[in-house]
């Protein structure tokens, strides 16, 4: 059975793997001097928004409103199923 996600079905926060996990992942290496990357060099690269995201640990990040509100405006290349097969314990 497929289950099409609805407008105020879609989620509303991420689930960050990151607390789950049995030893923290190795930081982002600096491919210059080839030690942790400062935040600075990561701001070059990433909005801090998504650095905030890819640091946190947090079990559950939310969904930025202007994020659900622009994929509600201009929608998404395939419609969201929900993965209920991956929902069975």
């Amino acid at each position: 059975m497929k289950a099409v996600l609805t407008d105020e079905k879609i989620p509303r926060r991420w689930y960050n793997i990151l607390p789950d996990l049995p030893e923290p992942l190795a930081p982002p290496l600096d491919p210059e001097t080839d030690k942790p990357m400062k935040p600075e060099k990561l701001l070059r690269i990433f909005a801090t928004e998504l650095i905030k995201q890819e640091m946190s640990m947090e079990q559950y990040v939310g969904i930025p409103k202007k994020v659900r509100e622009l994929y509600a405006k201009i929608g998404r290349p395939t419609p969201l199923f929900r993965a209920i097969n991956l929902e069975k314990p």
